[in-house]
């Protein structure tokens, strides 16, 4: 697992570097546009279509993210109520599920891309939507990597009974615990304890 968890590690790290480039773009095109639009009366021409197309990108690569720290929404309380058996059984056909969803995805991106082929955008003519679609297979693969890369320990948690929900609160409330013992103890207005 030491193997997985570092291609994991060094995928998390790309996925967030990418992720934070979008969000630091995306805002300063947002800002760029406002500033515009009250400086000079219009926003420029391509400002809508690239915010788009960013949020898109975004959205693509922060949910490869969150798919591979499980951060996506999940009720495992009701997962974690059946027998072993069933319960194991019941988180491999989703796993399968997701993957086969998102290979699924990955095709029709791939066939989107082929008939968008020679079409530009229409604020910028020179930038490909082919470049602008690609998104949505390599976003598709991306998550199917972070599944797979984070399904041996999840599917261990499910194994064991755990809850990752839980225990991510259970984690949370303990730092919380730290942050309030760290503190030194407040004084009243006369310097009291």
């Amino acid at each position: 697992m030491a193997v997985l968890d570092r291609v994991a590690r060094g995928l998390e790290l790309l996925l967030e570097l990418i992720s934070g480039i979008l969000i630091v773009g995306l805002t300063a095109v947002v800002v760029y546009a406002v500033v515009w639009r009250y400086a000079g009366g219009s926003s420029p021409r391509w400002y809508d279509e690239i915010a788009s197309i960013m949020l898109v990108w975004l959205t693509y690569y922060a949910g490869a993210l969150a798919a591979l720290k499980r951060g996506h929404i999940g009720v495992d309380g009701v997962l974690l109520m059946l027998p072993q058996t069933l319960r194991m059984a019941a988180a491999v056909l989703t796993e399968i599920l997701v993957i086969a969803f998102f290979a699924l995805l990955a095709w029709m991106g791939l066939v989107v891309l082929d008939i968008l082929g020679g079409m530009t955008l229409v604020s910028l003519r020179w930038v490909p939507v082919t470049f602008t679609q690609s998104v949505i297979p390599i976003g598709a693969a991306l998550f199917i990597i972070a599944q797979l890369l984070s399904m041996p320990r999840h599917l261990a948690k499910v194994r064991a009974g755990i809850s990752q929900h839980q225990e991510e609160i259970d984690q949370a409330v303990a730092g919380a615990g730290e942050l309030v013992e760290d503190e030194p103890p407040h004084e009243d207005r006369k310097g009291r304890p």
